[in-house]
């Protein structure tokens, strides 16, 4: 049976603001579903909004001084885990063939719900591309206790900020990466998908002295939710984000204009967030050979540069474009989004801060 959008809706913020967060949980489902919550279902979001712990900065350490690989060998794709002020999250890093000869890029992969490193990387293919261009690739995992169904907090006014939460452990985990390999410090990247997408614009709103490029697909801009009502607001409708001015970070961003899960128009906000309103925007017309159109939007600053690039894929919905499908979430048909970005990130090396 088919229920009304907006009376869930209501419900479920009338139970969120109540404390009966379980059944909040079930309205907001149905809402996303179209049909009546059933008993004892689960959803997408952790409703518990715990305390967010505060983390201290850390200054990186000097990549040449503690890289553990002295000597260039075969890849490998190794687990690892990170444990910071009480808190722990483990990861996969992708080490390319000869890594330890000269210092590299790092580019951080923020799974979405339900995933995980393996199942991301493999629908993403990203460490294929790290092999033949010579990278490193790190996919934290977010835990099932932190979230049921592995989603990153990113809809948490606690996990939105420098020094807190979620984005604190992630940042702190990409530095003791950049200290135990030869990572070159002006070429860290962070990319995502869905919360993972999210997430990744909150780290390049956060830490734009880490993160020189941010690659968000079919997520949400920075501070357009801070519960669960808003984020299921900006998820269906593409709400705006509350700040004062954009956080200048070169951002390139995909989306699907058939994504049910995530509005489209979260793109548009997301590029609005890291580069404001930019003094020329160029408008082309894409074709994938044997698959899907795409508009590519390519935003220049006054002085020409490149500081954000706008996909919008026709036809596509809520997955990786170009991916493989061997992992979750991926649509084959599309433009190559890993390739895209990694060329996007290249081309961005941070700048100098003064």
């Amino acid at each position: 049976m088919k229920l009304d959008f907006q009376q869930l809706m209501l419900d479920a913020t009338r139970l969120t603001r109540s404390g009966d967060l379980q059944a909040a949980t079930a309205a907001i489902q149905a809402a996303l579903a179209g049909v009546a919550p059933a008993a004892g279902e689960t959803n997408v979001f952790d409703v518990i909004d715990v305390v967010a712990r505060e983390l201290p900065e850390t200054t990186p350490r000097s990549p040449s001084s503690r890289h553990v690989d002295q000597k260039p060998g075969p890849e490998r794709f190794i687990a690892g885990s990170h444990r910071a002020a009480g808190d722990q999250r483990d990861f996969k890093l992708y080490i390319p063939p000869g890594a330890g000869e000269r210092r590299l890029p790092l580019v951080v992969m923020l799974h979405g719900c339900t995933q995980s490193p393996d199942d991301f990387a493999a629908g993403t293919e990203m460490n294929a591309i790290a092999n033949s261009q010579g990278f490193y690739v790190l996919y934290p995992a977010q835990s099932q206790r932190a979230n049921p169904q592995r989603c990153w907090s990113w809809f948490k006014h606690s996990h939105q900020a420098r020094g807190r939460g979620e984005p604190a452990l992630l940042a702190d985990m990409t530095r003791e990466v950049m200290a135990a390999y030869a990572v070159n410090p002006d070429q860290v990247y962070v990319a995502g998908l869905s919360a993972g997408g999210a997430m990744a614009a909150i780290l390049g709103d956060a830490y734009p002295d880490l993160y020189a490029a941010v690659g968000v697909h079919s997520g949400l801009a920075t501070g357009i939710a801070k519960d669960l009502p808003s984020a299921l607001g900006a998820m269906q409708s593409g709400a705006s984000p509350i700040r004062t001015s954009p956080s200048g970070v070169a951002t390139i961003v995909f989306h699907g204009d058939a994504d049910a899960t995530v509005h489209p128009g979260n793109g548009a906000k997301v590029i609005s967030a890291s580069v404001g309103m930019t003094a020329r925007v160029e408008v082309e017309q894409l074709k994938t050979p044997g698959g899907r159109a795409s508009t590519r939007s390519v935003h220049r600053a006054s002085d020409g540069a490149v500081v954000a690039e706008h996909w919008l894929v026709h036809g596509a919905s809520h997955a990786w474009s170009g991916g493989s499908a061997k992992g979750s979430y991926t649509d084959a048909r599309g433009p190559d989004a890993s390739a895209e970005m990694i060329r996007f990130f290249l081309e961005h090396p941070r700048r100098i801060r003064h």
